[in-house]
């Protein structure tokens, strides 16, 4: 049988962490973090649980003091020292995990690195909802974004623009902007679409509200919920428990009456 190896190769490995569970995990991601001799993570972002599984002499930096020209030096200088880094993210690294500029750096010191995806958010919360968010007859795209905060979205992307898709939105990062975003979201979504206020999915003090879009900010500011905040926007809710899809018909994906390549027409 092939085993692991005892020390990953000297590199950067830039690691989702998902949600927060731990569980949640993808077993690549707990190799890493199991084998690794430096763990820089977002401790702000990642509870600490995350790290239960690493090497008891793992060196740990946290860096949620730090900017990226703290830690660029500490990955250089670490890798360049023969030992493996995982800078640890929150949810998956491709989705506001402000991954371009590190390793567009590592790559111009010549460090070798590697990305492993993680479950996000939105996912975590349509699972623990227990919700499909694309909804035969109903809906069938899923927008992720944010509104314009101290990092401005491009005018092509505001807010209320992409409400007019009336799709399931989710939207990041917009806990501080809650009236804002309410106000632009109402001005293509009717008041009482549900909407689900997810705060710290994973964690072991996750919250989930789920309220009519007219009730948004009311519950987000009678809460004090300020970060780590997501919000699902989507007629979707509505199906939970419902039993049925809006025109009663059931997807085709796997009905009787539907061939494709791997399942020929029965008739």
């Amino acid at each position: 049988m092939q085993t692991e190896p005892l020390h990953l190769p000297a590199a950067v490995y830039i690691v989702g962490a998902g949600p927060g569970d731990p569980e949640l995990l993808t077993i690549k991601a707990q190799k890493l973090l199991m084998q690794a001799d430096v763990i820089l993570f977002a401790d702000s972002l990642v509870p600490p649980q995350i790290l239960d599984i690493a090497r008891p002499n793992a060196e740990i930096i946290r860096t949620a003091n730090k900017t990226l020209e703290d830690m660029l030096p500490l990955m250089l200088d670490r890798v360049r020292s023969n030992r493996s880094v995982v800078r640890l993210h929150s949810g998956d690294p491709c989705l506001y995990g402000a991954v371009h500029e590190q390793m567009q750096a590592l790559a111009a010191a010549e460090i070798p690195f590697e990305v492993i995806p993680g479950i996000s958010a939105f996912q975590a919360a349509a699972a623990t909802l227990k919700v499909e968010l694309t909804v035969p007859g109903l809906v069938q795209t899923i927008i992720l974004t944010r509104i314009s905060g101290r990092t401005q979205v491009p005018e092509t992307e505001e807010l209320a623009s992409l409400a007019a898709h009336q799709a399931s939105l989710c939207l990041y990062l917009s806990a501080r902007h809650i009236e804002a975003s309410q106000a632009k979201l109402m001005q293509h979504y009717s008041a009482d679409t549900p909407v689900a206020i997810c705060f710290r999915l994973g964690w072991p003090d996750e919250k989930i509200w789920v309220v009519p879009l007219s009730q948004m900010s009311e519950v987000t500011e009678r809460e004090r919920l300020i970060r780590t905040t997501l919000y699902v926007i989507s007629p979707a809710l509505a199906t939970v428990n419902a039993g049925l899809y809006p025109d009663g018909r059931r997807s085709r994906l796997y009905s009787p009456d539907h061939s494709h390549l791997f399942r020929p027409d029965r008739g």
